[in-house]
C-alpha cells in the first residue's frame, strides 16, 4: 500500500497541510456552506489531488469543512476520505468518532425509533465503557451481544448487524457483506465506522446527527495520528495523560467555581450537557420509576443545547421537553415558577436548562427572585410534597460568577453549572467541556460521571493539556475583555443612538456578570413589518461584511466567543440558532470581542457603516 497514489499523496499534504488545521476550533461563517458540510471540501480536495498538487497554499484556500471540528474538520474529512477509497467506499460511508461507544449508540438510536432489531458482534473484548444493562433499561436500546472468532463467521441476520473489532492500526478492513456496520476500535484516538451497503446510507445522516449532538468527531491531532499510521502502516502509539495536568484542571475548575464535589471534563459542552440529561434521567428512573421527566428549556437558547433535549425525549418514553420563555418581555423567574407549578401538579420530575446571562440577548434574571423560585415547596394535584427541580446552569457567557459556593447564591438548590471549553476555558484552542455541582447534587455527580463513561466523552489528553495552560488565566482574560466590550458597546450608544443594544448594565458587571458579548439590533426602515425586517436582516450582512473585509486578520464571521484575539460576530437565527423553531430565532447581530484586538480599528470601521446608512 505504501506506493498507492492515495498514500503517496496524503503524506505530502500531511508535509504541507495549514497549521490551523491543527489549532482551530472554529472556522468562518462567510466561506461555509452547511448544506454541503464535508462535501464541498472534499469535492475540491479531490481536484487538488487529481492536479497532484499538495501546495500549502491551495490547502489553505479550501472551503470550510465544518463550522466546529466538534463536527468534522479538514483532517477528518481527509482521514474519512482515505479510508473510504481504500475500501472502496464513497467517503460519506466513513464516519470518525473520538468516543468509542458513541457510534453503537447512534445505530441503536435509529433502530429503536425504527423498531428495527440489532445484533452487536465483537471479536476480543467490547468496549471497556460499554454497559449493556443501562443501555437497554436507561437509554432504551434493544441488541443481541455476540461473540466470534473470526469475522466469516458473521451470518446473516434479520435487522442491523454491526461488528465491533480492536485495532492498534489504522488500516484497510476486511468487510463482510452480512456486516452493516463495521466500527473498529483506535486505543485513544477513537473509532471509525464504515457503513456498508447502499441499503444503509439513510442511516448516515443520522449517524452524523448524533455525532454533531451527543458527542464530537475524532479531534485534529488525534485524525493526525490516524493518518500517519495508515499510511506508513504501522501500530498507534499511546502517550499515557500527565495526571499533574489533570489534576491542575480539576483544581482550576473548583477554584474558579468555588465547589468541593469532584468536576468532570468532557470532550465538548454538549458532551458534558448529554452526560447531565442522561444520568439525571437514570437518577430519577432509578428513584422514582414511572414517573413523568419535564426537560425544561428555553425555546430559543443554543439550538445544540434545544436540539439535545428533544432528541433524548424522542427516545425515552416518559421524557418530553417544556419550553422555558426567559427572554425579551419574558421573565426567566416568572417562567419558571408557572412551569414549576404545572409540572408539581403533575407529580412530574423537573430537569431545568437555562443560560446565565441568556444567549443572544445577554440578560440575567434577579438571583435572589431566582432562588426562591427555584427553593419554593410545590404540592401534586393529591396534596403530596412535588419534587424539587435541578437547575442545569449553562454558565458558558460568564464561567468566572460563582454560582454554588458554601454561601452563593444557589448553594441551596440543586444545581448543575457547566461550560464549553471552547470559549473562555481554553481560550478556543480545543473544544472540551466541563460541569461541576453543589454540595447537594454529589450522588447526581456520580451518575452524570457514569454516563460521561459510558459514552466514552471525557475529555482527550491533549485537551486537558490545553486547559491545564489556558484555565489558571481565564478569570483575567474574561476581565480584561469585558473593558474592550463596555467600551465598544458605549461607542455605539454614542454613534449609532438608535439601535438597540443588548448588554449587561453597570449594576450587573458590579455584581461579577462581566460577558464580552453583546446583541445588536440595528435601526430598520420600510413601510410594513416584513419590509423592516428586511431591511435590518441585509443590515446585519452589510456590518459584519464591512467589519471581515476591512480587518480580516482580526474580525470574523464565527460563532465563538472568549477567544484569545480578534473580534467575533454572527447572526444568532443562521447560526447557533440553526435547529431552533423559526419563529424562536433571533435576526439581530451578535458580537463577541477578546481581550486581544485593535479596538480603535473596530471604532473606525463601525463609523465608517454608520456613515453609510
Amino acid at each position: 500500500m505504501k506506493n498507492n497514489k492515495k498514500v503517496q499523496y496524503i503524506k505530502s499534504v500531511l508535509n504541507n497541510m495549514p497549521t490551523s488545521w491543527l489549532s482551530l476550533t472554529t472556522h468562518r461563517l462567510d466561506i461555509y456552506n452547511e448544506t454541503l458540510a464535508k462535501t464541498e471540501f472534499l469535492e475540491q480536495f479531490e481536484l487538488l489531488y487529481n492536479n497532484d498538487n499538495s501546495e500549502l497554499l491551495s490547502l489553505n484556500e479550501l472551503p470550510t469543512a465544518y463550522d466546529y471540528i466538534r463536527l468534522g474538520h479538514p483532517l477528518s474529512c481527509i482521514l474519512e476520505w482515505t479510508i473510504g477509497n481504500l475500501n472502496n467506499l464513497k467517503s460519506e460511508n466513513v464516519i470518525s468518532f473520538d468516543s468509542k461507544t458513541i457510534p453503537v449508540l447512534a445505530i441503536l438510536r435509529k433502530n429503536l425509533l425504527e423498531n428495527k432489531n440489532t445484533q452487536i458482534v465483537y471479536s476480543g473484548e467490547l468496549p471497556q465503557n460499554f454497559n449493556a444493562e443501562i443501555l437497554r433499561t436507561v437509554y432504551g436500546y434493544q441488541f443481541e451481544l455476540k461473540s466470534i472468532e473470526n469475522i466469516k463467521e458473521v451470518s446473516e441476520f434479520n435487522g442491523s448487524t454491526i461488528f465491533i473489532s480492536q485495532n492498534d492500526k489504522i488500516e484497510v478492513s476486511n468487510l463482510n457483506s452480512n456486516i452493516d456496520f463495521f466500527i473498529s476500535l483506535h486505543a485513544h484516538l477513537g473509532s471509525i465506522l464504515l457503513v456498508n451497503g447502499k441499503q444503509n446510507e439513510n442511516y448516515i445522516s443520522d449517524i452524523q446527527h448524533v455525532r454533531r449532538r451527543e458527542t464530537i468527531a475524532m479531534t485534529p491531532a488525534n485524525c493526525l495520528v490516524a493518518l500517519e499510521s495508515l499510511i506508513s502502516e504501522t501500530t498507534v502509539e499511546h502517550k499515557n495523560i500527565d495526571e499533574a495536568k489533570k489534576e491542575s484542571v480539576l483544581n482550576s475548575i473548583k477554584e474558579i467555581t468555588d465547589t468541593n464535589t469532584k468536576p468532570l471534563v468532557s470532550s465538548s459542552g454538549l458532551s458534558i450537557q448529554y452526560a447531565i440529561l442522561m444520568g439525571l434521567i437514570d437518577d430519577a428512573q432509578e428513584k422514582n420509576p414511572g414517573k413523568a421527566i419535564k426537560i425544561i428549556v428555553p425555546p430559543n437558547c443554543y439550538g445544540g443545547t434545544n436540539d439535545q433535549a428533544r432528541r433524548v425525549a424522542a427516545c425515552i418514553k416518559n421524557v418530553a421537553v417544556v419550553d422555558l420563555p426567559v427572554d425579551g418581555d419574558n421573565d426567566m423567574v416568572k417562567s419558571i415558577d408557572m412551569v414549576l407549578t404545572k409540572i408539581a401538579a403533575q407529580d412530574a420530575i423537573p430537569y431545568i436548562i437555562a443560560e446565565i446571562p441568556t444567549n443572544p440577548r445577554v440578560e440575567v434574571p434577579n438571583l435572589i427572585d431566582l432562588r426562591t423560585v427555584l427553593s419554593k415547596e410545590r404540592t401534586t394535584s393529591k396534596g403530596n410534597i412535588a419534587i424539587d427541580p435541578v437547575f442545569i446552569l449553562d454558565q458558558t457567557f460568564c464561567p468566572n460568577v460563582r454560582f454554588l459556593g458554601e454561601n452563593d447564591i444557589l448553594s441551596t438548590v440543586r444545581t448543575i453549572s457547566f461550560a464549553s471549553g471552547s470559549k473562555f476555558p481554553s481560550g478556543g484552542k480545543c473544544t472540551a467541556g466541563y460541569c461541576v455541582g453543589n454540595i447537594k447534587t454529589s450522588a447526581l455527580m456520580e451518575k452524570i460521571a457514569l454516563h460521561l463513561t459510558l459514552c466514552d466523552n471525557e475529555a482527550t489528553d491533549l485537551q486537558y493539556e490545553i486547559l491545564a495552560e489556558q484555565l489558571p488565566s481565564m478569570n483575567k482574560r474574561i476581565v480584561d475583555a469585558y473593558k474592550n466590550t463596555r467600551e465598544f458597546v458605549n461607542f455605539i450608544h454614542e454613534t449609532l443612538p438608535e439601535a438597540k443594544i443588548n448588554f449587561v448594565s453597570e449594576e450587573l458587571a458590579q455584581q461579577g456578570f462581566t460577558p464580552s458579548v453583546f446583541s445588536l439590533d440595528l435601526p430598520t426602515k420600510g413601510n410594513t413589518t416584513e419590509e423592516k425586517e428586511t431591511y435590518k436582516r441585509a443590515l446585519n450582512h452589510k456590518l459584519i461584511n464591512l467589519m471581515i473585509t476591512e480587518i480580516p486578520t482580526e474580525s470574523k464571521y464565527c460563532v465563538s466567543y472568549g477567544q484569545l484575539k480578534g473580534c467575533y460576530w454572527t447572526i444568532p437565527a443562521t447560526s447557533t440558532q440553526g435547529t431552533t423553531k423559526e419563529g424562536d430565532k433571533d435576526y439581530i447581530a451578535r458580537v463577541a470581542l477578546s481581550a486581544n484586538m485593535d479596538l480603535e480599528l473596530h471604532k473606525k470601521i463601525f463609523s465608517t457603516f454608520v456613515e453609510s446608512i
